[in-house]
């Protein structure tokens, strides 16, 4: 040893004799250790020497000195030292748990967690009751291995007298586990155990009123996210999920202030593709169409593979009748769409649109021009839709409505043949569910054979409208008219 060092010593020694003399004897190293922690950065050689020379005598077999010493050296990221005492100690106690407890941090912040959930198993087989083993091993194999985690906790909870605040800590274990690994169900239950109690952070409300939120259960989840409003008003998360709560729940007005606080006063805040979406809805519900647009295109910045966004755009776009807009949009998310998710449902949307537009009573913002053209397009795409599902009567059902809609008057009978086709194919599924269509095709045809001056191929309609419905004005009013002009 250097003279330095034993003069240092030699000093620790006499100023050890004044303090020990006046401790319990069961806590008479702890000075000492204190003293190697505020030495052992600043001065490692002589921190060494203090923690060797508490070692001895009575202390070489004191587990929890040695314990106490190899944690100073672990937070002071000594490896050396911290070798040497875990030697000491199992030297000293092989089989005491907390040595392999330790053992396990330090392989956790190797990021070994394979080794480290076997040195807290170890622990756990010299001591069952060794309750932070098993903690521990869950929230590290939080991630890798959420069933074993989960395993290992149930296993602390069936011990056998654990204490309350114990078992409070294995439910938020579990919570955190279910949490990391979606099974927001069960997180919900396991934070409803200890949310109430000390131990409960703001950050486990939070993840509680957001696993409810994922559980769609809105009304629980903004009760719990406004009673952390009321204790902290500008959490970014709060605001957060109680908008998001309160839209799910169409309180809009309600939501709208949340959403003008949490957009425009909290600081901070990094929003996300969601939160953008969410504003969206919100303006949509409540006619901001052109509004709704900018916060989902914001969205779909953020987040381009949420190709459902630009669905969202088109269909605002449409509510605030800008077709062609409209329009534009869902081409740019069938565009979008992997070759294997384009289905004939993604024609017959577009065709609704084009329809749409065709039928419009905004002369504004639809022009006779823009409407026939639509109405041509329109026709174009359900003829798409009857070439792909001939025996379907949707294609054939909308192409009658795009063909009646280019002859309103109903005299050239440009509807007829679709229509008449929708009638065949729903008549053979003998199903009562498809009356509704059928009285819609023989209202048109009851009509248009009425103009022909046929009139009893259109009674024979009324009459079938009748059979299904027996007090459909239409067909009541139609016959009476018939019968007026003695037919």
């Amino acid at each position: 040893m250097k003279i330095k060092s034993r003069i240092a010593l030699c000093c620790v020694g006499l100023l050890f004799a004044g303090t020990i003399s006046a401790q319990d004897p069961a806590t008479d190293w702890q000075a000492g250790v204190n003293q190697v922690k505020e030495l052992v950065k600043s001065n490692p050689e002589q921190a060494w020497d203090m923690a060797e020379e508490l070692m001895k005598g009575k202390n070489k077999k004191n587990v929890d000195l040695i314990l106490a010493l190899a944690n100073v050296y672990m937070d002071a990221n000594q490896p050396e030292q911290l070798d040497e005492l875990l030697k000491k100690a199992k030297k000293a106690d092989k089989s005491d748990a907390r040595i392999f407890l330790l053992e396990g941090d330090i392989a956790l912040s190797k990021k070994d967690v394979g080794a480290a959930c076997g040195l807290y198993d170890q622990a756990i087989y010299f001591d069952a009751n060794c309750y932070d083993a098993y903690l521990k091993y869950a929230r590290a194999y939080k991630a890798a291995s959420p069933t074993m985690a989960i395993q290992k906790l149930e296993q602390l909870k069936q011990l056998e007298n654990v204490p309350q605040d114990v078992l409070l800590q294995a439910d938020k274990a579990m919570a955190e586990v279910y949490y990391s690994d979606n099974k927001f169900v069960d997180a919900a239950k396991a934070y409803a155990n200890f949310i109430h109690s000390d131990i409960a952070t703001e950050n486990d409300i939070l993840s509680y009123a957001f696993a409810l939120f994922m559980t769609h259960s809105f009304s629980a989840s903004l009760e719990i996210a406004e009673k952390g409003l009321q204790e902290n008003p500008n959490n970014t998360g709060f605001n957060r999920l109680a908008m998001y709560n309160l839209v799910d729940m169409k309180r809009y007005e309600e939501a709208k202030a949340v959403a003008e606080k949490f957009f425009n006063e909290l600081t901070d805040v990094t929003y996300s593709p969601l939160d953008y979406r969410y504003y969206g809805t919100l303006l949509e519900a409540t006619n901001d169409y052109l509004g709704a647009v900018a916060q989902f295109e914001k969205a779909f910045e953020l987040n381009p593979n949420s190709i459902e966004l630009l669905k969202n755009i088109s269909d605002a776009y449409a509510s605030n009748s800008d077709y062609e807009k409209a329009i534009e949009a869902y081409n740019r998310y069938t565009d979008a769409l992997p070759a294997d998710e384009k289905t004939a449902e993604n024609i017959l949307d577009l065709a609704n649109l084009y329809f749409e537009e065709g039928t419009s009573k905004d002369t504004i913002k639809v022009t006779p021009e823009m409407r026939q053209n639509a109405l041509v397009q329109a026709d174009t795409l359900y003829a798409q839709i009857c070439e792909l599902a001939p025996d379907n009567y949707a294609g054939w059902y909308y192409r009658g409505h795009t063909r009646s809609a280019m002859d309103p008057e109903t005299t050239q009978g440009l509807a007829k043949p679709y229509y008449e086709k929708v009638v065949e194919i729903v008549l053979s599924k003998n199903d009562a569910r498809y009356n509704r269509i059928l009285i819609t095709c023989y209202s048109y045809l009851g009509y248009y054979f009425m103009l022909q001056s046929d009139y009893e191929t259109s009674k024979d309609y009324w009459h079938k409208i009748q059979a299904i419905d027996p007090n459909n004005a239409l067909a009541k009013t139609a016959l009476e008219g018939i019968a007026a002009e003695g037919h």
